[in-house]
């Protein structure tokens, strides 16, 4: 079989060499060449072309705006109304710190982190303020049921609370209903002060 067979005539290309330009000359002042590379005409003309050759076309997009040239003024309105809207804008008052705020002592993080980076003395100063405000009723009843002063300490709370509970448990005063409330005020006035933070 030869490659002038009449089956192989069918399968050739009917398209002409593609390194042969073909088409319209190039729109360029004064070149001779073929322009095969469209370029568009510009803004107000969309759908428009002109026909240039390879080097003038790389020419022409180069001097080429793809936008409408804005001017400087349009360009920072439209950049003021991009970043803050059209809405009127106020500055925030800013006050100048005094001293520059040692790294450790600046917030920031989670909850959690900002508890942990608490001293304990910040926490007994906490403690301490809890305790220095106005009882309230139900707190003064339970210092007194414990026997205790308002100023007593966490600590103190605690061992009077397990003193009274031994004390007056049922095992201890062969069921005395009498040592049973005693044991019920004690665990009340107990949860009272634990609930308001004293213990």
């Amino acid at each position: 079989m030869t490659l002038d067979s009449k089956i192989f005539v069918g399968l050739r290309s009917a398209r002409k060499n593609p390194c042969e330009p073909t088409g319209s000359k190039c729109q360029w002042d004064g070149c001779e060449k073929i322009g095969p590379h469209r370029a568009p005409v510009g803004p107000g003309a969309e759908g428009l072309y002109l026909l240039f050759c390879l080097d003038h076309v790389k020419e022409y997009n180069k001097g080429y705006s793809y936008t409408t040239a804005a001017s400087n003024a349009d360009v920072a309105r439209y950049q003021k109304e991009a970043t803050a809207g059209s809405r009127p804008t106020w500055g925030t008052r800013v006050s100048q710190p005094t001293e520059i705020p040692i790294p450790s002592k600046v917030r920031s993080g989670s909850a959690k982190a900002l508890n942990a980076r608490k001293t304990a003395a910040q926490r007994q100063a906490q403690k301490a303020d809890l305790q220095k405000r106005k009882l309230k009723v139900l707190e003064a009843k339970a210092f007194e049921t414990l026997g205790l002063s308002p100023e007593a300490t966490p600590e103190e709370i605690r061992s009077r609370y397990k003193e009274r509970l031994k004390m007056h448990h049922p095992d201890a005063n062969q069921g005395n209903r009498n040592s049973e409330d005693e044991l019920r005020a004690s665990i009340e006035a107990h949860q009272i002060l634990k609930l308001n933070g004293f213990c």
